[in-house]
């Protein structure tokens, strides 16, 4: 027991450290945003900030984004998951890796190649309307979420027997689209939603794609507003880590209820 008590004590010191490294610079700068009236502690600057009509417009284009990217990417992930587990299990490395190159290849690399390859004189002129810039922008977050959706469902399917459940639907009559939205969806849907909420975030706080491709997102009004205000920019820095942090939260909340497999299941 005395020889425990040494690493308990240093365990204790980097947990406290860490929290303080993180900790105080928050309290800072929330302690700093309530001091817009001189004198007195108050919310002004968060009212203002709500009342922006710019912080409306951008956070509800970013938050429909965010919706849209979602729905794409849980169609595009959900399926290739599923496939590659069930029926292509040797190229499962090759598909984590083509998911984690996201993590490597700066956003401002894909967004300089979205620009060259589908301005207004290309083949395929996406920036040349509003439309299609904000499509372009939806495949862009979708690439930065990518790593993240893509491993939550993976993690999501392997707790499930997709084998044996796939074979018990096709007994019945079930087509591919039924076995996919009725039974792997409903089975996989914490894992789903963990990547969904994983996903939100990033687009809430992307800056470099929106700004290059010159749209209303929520990233570009952050750093147009910190450039030109003092309390204003803490408030909005505040609100932003209340959504991030209320994203983390629904994600632990709802990894409560994954489900987990009576027995072990083997890697297909």
């Amino acid at each position: 027991m005395t020889r425990l008590l040494p690493k308990r004590l240093w365990s204790w010191a980097a947990l406290l450290f860490g929290l303080a490294y993180f900790i105080l610079p928050l309290i800072g700068m929330t302690e700093f945003s309530l001091k817009m009236r001189r004198g007195v502690y108050s919310f002004d600057a968060y009212v203002k900030v709500l009342e922006d009509p710019k912080f409306q417009e951008t956070f509800s284009f970013s938050v429909f984004m965010a919706l849209f990217t979602i729905v794409f990417g849980v169609l595009l992930v959900v399926p290739t998951a599923y496939w590659v587990r069930l029926k292509l299990p040797r190229l499962r490395p090759y598909i984590e890796f083509v998911t984690l190159l996201p993590l490597v290849i700066p956003a401002i690399v894909i967004v300089f190649g979205y620009i060259r390859l589908y301005n207004t004189s290309s083949w395929l002129p996406l920036t040349g309307t509003a439309a299609g810039t904000n499509l372009l922008l939806m495949f862009g977050y979708a690439t930065l979420s990518l790593p993240y959706m893509y491993r939550a469902v993976d993690t999501g399917l392997r707790t499930i027997d997709i084998a044996t459940l796939t074979e018990a639907a096709q007994s019945l009559g079930a087509g591919w689209g039924t076995i996919l939205g009725r039974i792997i969806l409903p089975n996989v849907l914490v894992a789903v939603l963990s990547g969904a909420f994983v996903t939100f975030a990033i687009v809430l706080g992307e800056f470099t794609m929106a700004a290059l491709l010159n749209r209303p997102a929520f990233g570009p009004y952050m750093q147009l507003l910190g450039a030109n205000r003092a309390y204003e920019p803490a408030a909005l820095a505040v609100i932003a880590f209340g959504i991030t942090w209320g994203c983390i939260a629904i994600i632990q909340l709802v990894a409560r209820f994954a489900p987990k497999p009576a027995t072990p299941v083997k890697d297909l």
